[in-house]
């Protein structure tokens, strides 16, 4: 399942300006959409009119927000090959495609697109789905497709530190010239400006992906997770400490946490994730409010298998929680 080939908790990851409220006092719910691998019928690789039937089914059942991996493939330990669809295409489409949901990346990886074209890219794509992209980034963690498309591999925390910053600025309307060891820009704008201030999401609990997620991220994600339980606690408390650290208020970064639903009632996936929670509706309903009690304020879920039956299925279980 997708939940694979996102990024790797450990490994992925100011201005003046208010952040932009990520959070709602129901706890936001949205769903990852199948890309690749075996996320399609039967298995399969998915096509565009399955990736579109997920997304309309999100946006027509009252999730809140839909979300793409971005890799050019992923192989196993075992040298099992995966293919993925490219994210940022996909996620154009959807945004044509769907009226209400947010839209994210989880997480887009800073080695494969320039700074400032990925700026520009957000701010297009903002744009045309009317203010409903989160910007979910990350350093780059699988070293296979690294290394078959070239990219370099040293030093990759300090490239993202750089490439972040430049981002983050330019979205945020700066005119900026940045001379770092890695990147380089010079008097560099967007133009047009985006409407508003696209939300920064940062994946990662290690203390340099936490100082710079306090620093410059207006959400931050934790995953992956069946039920609530302690690990999710301590990673919770990991990003109140960053924040803190950075002289911020509590609550200055929204809290988002990727989960694990299968539907016990559809056909099993291939090679399911064991961390999947696979209740009922009922006991679904009831994992979500523990999370929601945790304080989490987005709860990204990857549902196995990847239906617009099984989103139905989560929506339900929000409605029972919302009740």
């Amino acid at each position: 399942m997708i939940s694979r080939y996102a990024y790797v908790g450990g490994t992925s990851v100011s201005t003046a300006e208010a952040a932009p409220d990520l959070g709602v006092e129901c706890m936001k719910i949205g769903v990852m959409l199948p890309l690749g691998g075996e996320d399609g019928p039967d298995g399969g690789m998915p096509g565009w009119r399955d990736v579109r039937a997920v997304a309309q089914a999100a946006d027509q059942n009252g999730l809140d927000s839909v979300w793409v991996a971005d890799h050019f493939f992923y192989r196993d330990p075992d040298g099992r090959m995966y293919g993925m669809r490219e994210a940022w295409t996909l996620l154009s489409a959807v945004a044509a495609s769907t009226t209400r949901v947010e839209l994210g990346t989880m997480v887009l990886c800073a080695s494969f697109r320039d700074p400032g074209l990925t700026a520009k890219m957000a701010a297009t794509l903002d744009e045309v789905s009317g203010g409903r992209l989160i910007l979910g980034v990350g350093a780059g963690w699988h070293e296979p497709e690294y290394e078959a498309f070239g990219l370099p591999t040293d030093h990759r925390v300090g490239r993202f530190e750089e490439w972040l910053e430049i981002v983050a600025r330019m979205i945020r309307g700066e005119t900026l010239t940045f001379d770092g060891t890695y990147h380089h820009v010079k008097d560099a704008q967007l133009d047009p400006a985006p409407a508003r201030r696209i939300p920064i999401l940062v994946a990662g609990h290690r203390p340099r992906m936490m100082r710079l997620t306090a620093e410059w991220a207006d959400a931050w994600n934790t995953a992956w997770y069946g039920a609530a339980g302690n690990r999710v606690v301590e990673r919770l408390g990991t990003l109140r400490e960053a924040v803190r650290a950075a002289g911020k208020p509590e609550g200055a970064v929204a809290a988002t946490v990727g989960m694990i639903v299968r539907d016990p009632d559809q056909p099993s996936v291939p090679d399911p994730d064991t961390n999947a929670f696979g209740g009922t509706v009922p006991e679904l309903a009831e994992v979500l409010t523990a999370y929601r009690k945790l304080g989490v304020d987005h709860l990204i879920v990857s549902p196995e298998p990847m239906t617009p039956k099984t989103v139905e299925r989560i929506a339900e279980a929000r409605k029972l929680m919302a009740e």
